[in-house]
């Protein structure tokens, strides 16, 4: 008989970690989290999130196997910021049975009701500003770093309990080859334009790096407020982001763009470290991971457009057009053949219609579902 257990203690939190390794063990587009990584998403005493929020995890089981995870969240700041009454469900797992998705499911809705919300929304593995999203098309190649993944059933199984569409998050991809012509010319048309107007870009420095994040933490709250599902990230959720990616950012890839000494924009480009992650077992580094993901680092060959963010009154200047060809010309520096832009929210046209004209292609898209309770 299976039975839904409450993570309480560190052997069962590994079990919650280890689970997605062994339901995807024969899918050869599953990237395994390194398990570092995971334990300090999950690490109610460590990970800034639970400093002003909470989650609880829960895992179903059967005679001891483990069959599902969910986690149920209260994010009490985007309540705060968005003034909605609503809940989520986040790091969802399951094997292809319904009924055990059905147990999990209702043991994050009632949780998540006895907060006292009205509606459910997910999954977000705490927020936007983490991997969020269900994969609803596009289940033909592995996803890019810090994107989701996860069965094709899913959706029929969110669908088939009462989840309903909310927003869906869409993913370009750019292959060097289709770059159009004249990118290059109008790379430095833009440039010349911007430089006369006082606007210089340039490269992050990595030597002043607190100091560039904290420039970088302002700009994006201010830069996404009006989006949907956006909640603001505090101080010590953007550091703890910022040193994960510290290690693997790339100077070349990360512009930033200031008027008169301030910071008005910027575009965070990161090589794609899910190809070297897709070659780890279980997403372990130790003991033999750390050399494979040395001998893969410098194999790498695409990269992902994480987060493009610009202060409104210079969203019609070009700044975001120039970061994209820069990013073609860079790329093409360093080997990188493709790359990814995601995500974007469906109904941001400004941005879907500047990737498309970049000769961006649409192929794989997420979902974030919402239930009433």
């Amino acid at each position: 008989m299976v039975e839904i257990l409450k993570v309480d203690n560190k052997k069962d939190l590994e079990r919650f970690i280890e689970f997605p390794h062994d339901l995807y063990a024969d899918d050869p587009n599953y990237v395994p989290e390194l398990k570092l990584a995971q334990r300090g998403l999950l690490d109610k005493a460590k990970h800034p999130f639970f400093k002003h929020s909470d989650a609880d995890f829960f895992l179903a089981v059967d005679n001891g196997k483990i069959l599902g995870r969910v986690a149920a969240i209260r994010n009490n700041n985007y309540v705060k910021f968005t003034r909605k009454n609503i809940g989520f469900f986040g790091f969802f797992e399951v094997i292809d049975n319904y009924e055990v998705a059905r147990l999990l499911l209702d043991t994050a809705c009632k949780w998540v009701k006895e907060q006292n919300f009205d509606h459910i929304m997910g999954p977000e593995n705490y927020s936007t500003n983490e991997t969020c999203g269900t994969l609803i098309e596009g289940f033909d190649s592995p996803p890019v770093v810090m994107m989701t993944y996860n069965k094709p059933y899913y959706p029929e199984f969110l669908e088939k309990y009462g989840f309903g569409k909310e927003m869906d998050l869409l993913a370009y991809q750019f292959i060097h080859k289709n770059r159009p012509d004249k990118l290059n010319r109008l790379s430095k048309l833009i440039l010349e334009r911007l430089n006369k107007q006082g606007i210089i870009i340039r490269k992050i420095n990595l030597k002043k790096f607190d100091e560039e994040v904290d420039n970088i933490q302002k700009v994006y709250n201010a830069a996404w407020e009006k989006n949907w599902g956006f909640v603001p990230m505090t101080y010590e959720e953007i550091k703890y982001t910022a040193k994960d990616l510290k290690s693997i950012i790339d100077p070349d890839f990360v512009l930033l763009a200031e008027h008169e000494g301030e910071l008005v924009g910027y575009s965070l480009i990161i090589p794609d470290f899910n190809q070297v992650l897709i070659k780890l077992k279980r997403g372990r580094l130790f003991p033999w991971g750390i050399f494979k993901l040395l001998y893969y680092k410098n194999k790498i060959n695409g990269v992902r457009i994480i987060t493009l963010g610009l202060l409104e009154k210079y969203r019609k200047l070009g700044i975001d057009a120039y970061f994209y060809t820069q990013v073609f010309e860079e790329g093409l520096k360093k080997g990188m053949i493709k790359g990814e832009a995601s995500w974007i929210l469906e109904n941001n046209e400004m941005m879907n219609r500047a990737i498309l004209n970049t000769n961006g292609t649409l192929y794989k898209k997420y979902r974030i579902y919402k239930k009433a309770l």
